[in-house]
């Protein structure tokens, strides 16, 4: 919350102002969780975006599941409402990604029924991902990329109140601020790694206008 907003604006205890905010938010409070434990599971950094990308289920969440697919180097991810997560369902959504933005390395995954079927090992060496790897039984920390957004999503949702009617709505609120905030391990938000630009959103507005912009409306 803090660089996003410095990445905008500026004043003399900016850093405290947002924590004092920060602190007053009940919505925020309710959805806090203890400290996380400490992941012995290390993942090789990966050389460039969508590398490996790890995938696992949110839900249900205002009577729908979300599929939430992670890219390891970026931190970029995309949520995907369903209201099946069959392996036919799943297949679906991941080839409409794989259009978009290529086939990964590697797809890192749980051991859930939908991504251990062999229609899902097949579409996947369909496609060209060259690994499959699945989270060790009873310790999902190895699929910790993916966890820790699931909960990320699940509490920004549920923070804002979201029904059935507002679901995509909040969905698309949440991305947009996500993936323009820098991230604490790389120090970059996930759309200038991902996309080599930073999304624009009204936040903009703030932004003087650049001269090309000026002489353009002359």
């Amino acid at each position: 919350m803090k660089s996003l907003a410095r990445s905008f604006v500026y004043w003399p205890g900016i850093d405290s102002d947002i924590e004092r905010t920060a602190k007053c938010c009940t919505e925020c409070a309710q959805q806090a969780h203890a400290p996380p434990k400490f992941n012995k599971h290390h993942w090789e950094y990966p050389q460039v975006p969508w590398e490996r990308v790890h995938v696992d289920y949110a839900g249900p969440v205002a009577g729908a599941m979300l599929l939430v697919v992670v890219d390891a180097y970026s931190k970029w991810f995309e949520v995907k409402v369903t209201h099946s997560t069959t392996a036919e369902a799943t297949i679906k959504i991941l080839d409409e990604l794989f259009a978009s933005y290529g086939t990964p390395v590697t797809v890192v995954s749980d051991n859930g029924p939908q991504f251990t079927a062999a229609e899902f090992r097949e579409f996947l060496q369909q496609s060209g991902v060259k690994y499959h790897k699945l989270s060790a039984p009873y310790h999902p920390a190895t699929n910790g990329q993916a966890e820790r957004y699931v909960q990320t999503v699940k509490d920004a949702l549920k923070a804002m109140g979201t029904t059935t009617n507002s679901l995509q709505q909040n969905l698309n609120v949440f991305l947009r601020q996500y993936r323009l905030t820098p991230h604490i391990t790389t120090s970059e938000s996930p759309a200038k790694l991902f996309l080599g630009r930073n999304i624009r959103t009204r936040l903009d507005l703030v932004r003087p206008e650049t001269l090309s912009s000026k002489m353009l409306q002359k």
